[in-house]
């Protein structure tokens, strides 16, 4: 009996140092990871992805891409949380569901709880991206900067006194009924620009409080409502009627002018015009991982963004000028940059851009609470409008 009991204990132990090399033979197995871009990253960001899974096939296995509107995500997100079940690991997002996850508290906290996993982040972030980076508030990295407006964006052959100031955009609008949209800026780094931006051109009491300090804001977005015929849900529609005829001017920004006319949507000889004595509203886009991702995944996606962030991959976020510039990290230049990036700057890039972004002064977005009660009174006192 005691060598029988003895033998089952030696099966019980080598059972458990079995189910033990198990356990860790299938922890230790690639993962699929599950990205989702509300914010039109994948254009700057999706090589270099995929890159990092073909260069890390011990860790990752596949990663899908889903692109969903940026104000869609936070809610599946909570309800996901809600669930325990949360099968989207990497949120790449704008400025507008950032706040918003940030709000709802959605995002895993990177900064400072990470930081040895991450390390030299913040030291090697460019000055405007790493005061960009402080509004993820720790819980996302800044991927790309650029892209600031706001800016007008016209047809030549159809605008020919074309507006420098909001007075004389209004005045146009109604001149010219139809002729002018911008999209939700909820959704839309060129609307969130417009909006952010039109309390400094206006001498708004406070331009970083909507809702006490933007009574001339709201008060010229009422008027000019009067002329828009209604508020697309994207950027990306904007672009299409304004390149098919539809419209003739728009809000637009660095980014958002350069990308499209590179790709065809929108005529090669239209023009941009800033404001006059403009103040730029800075964007970024930001990789977040939602909490309740697993432990497994977070160490690989931890070692993703350390990868996402080295120079290489940075220099290939010129992409066709979509978030121009795009780098976010210190010593990388054009000449970085894919040849073809390259060329599409040389061709579709404006040298007005060296000026103008240098003769006016920079601006950070919103802090996430006081955005989310923007966007919160801009869809219900002008979007709702229509």
């Amino acid at each position: 009996m005691k060598s029988t009991s003895r033998a089952l204990k030696r099966l019980s132990i080598c059972s458990s140092i079995v189910l033990g090399l198990f356990a860790a033979s299938v922890q230790a197995a690639p993962v699929q990871l599950n990205i989702v871009d509300v914010a039109g990253d994948l254009a700057l960001t999706q090589k270099a992805l995929e890159n990092f899974q073909k260069e890390n096939p011990d860790l990752v296995s596949r990663i899908t891409f889903t692109k969903a509107p940026a104000p869609q995500i936070p809610g599946k997100i909570q309800a996901m949380q809600r669930a325990k079940r949360v099968d989207i690991d990497l949120v790449l997002t704008g400025s507008d569901a950032l706040a918003a996850g940030i709000e709802q508290g959605l995002w895993l906290k990177l900064l400072p709880d990470l930081q040895e996993q991450l390390p030299g982040v913040m030291e090697n972030y460019t000055p405007n991206a790493a005061a960009m980076q402080e509004l993820a508030h720790g819980q996302a990295l800044l991927v790309v900067i650029g892209n600031a407006g706001p800016m007008i964006e016209y047809n030549p052959a159809k605008v020919k006194d074309v507006p420098k100031t909001p007075d004389e955009l209004l005045k146009w609008c109604q001149a010219n009924p139809g002729k002018f949209i911008y999209a939700r800026p909820a959704n839309s780094g060129p609307g969130r620009a417009f909006l952010m931006g039109l309390p400094y051109l206006l001498g708004d009491k406070d331009p970083k409080d909507p809702v006490n300090g933007w009574e001339k804001t709201w008060a010229y977005l009422k008027q000019l409502n009067d002329c828009i015929p209604y508020y697309p849900g994207g950027t990306g529609a904007v672009m299409k009627e304004l390149g098919d005829g539809s419209r003739d001017m728009t809000a637009t920004s660095a980014g958002w002018d350069i990308n499209p006319r590179a790709l065809g949507i929108v005529p090669e000889d239209f023009k941009v015009q800033p404001f006059t004595n403009t103040t730029w509203v800075d964007d970024a886009h930001y990789m977040a991982i939602p909490k309740g991702v697993s432990e497994e995944k977070q160490k690989v996606l931890i070692k993703l963004l350390n990868y996402m962030l080295e120079k290489k991959q940075q220099a290939m976020t010129y992409d066709s000028g979509y978030h121009f510039p795009g780098p976010a990290v210190k010593g990388v230049t054009l000449a970085d940059a894919p040849a073809e990036s390259q060329e599409v700057l040389k061709k579709y890039g404006r040298a007005e851009y060296d000026k103008w972004l240098t003769e006016f002064p920079h601006v950070l977005p919103l802090d996430a609470a006081v955005m989310v009660k923007a966007f919160q009174k801009w869809d219900t006192e002008i979007g709702a409008l229509k």
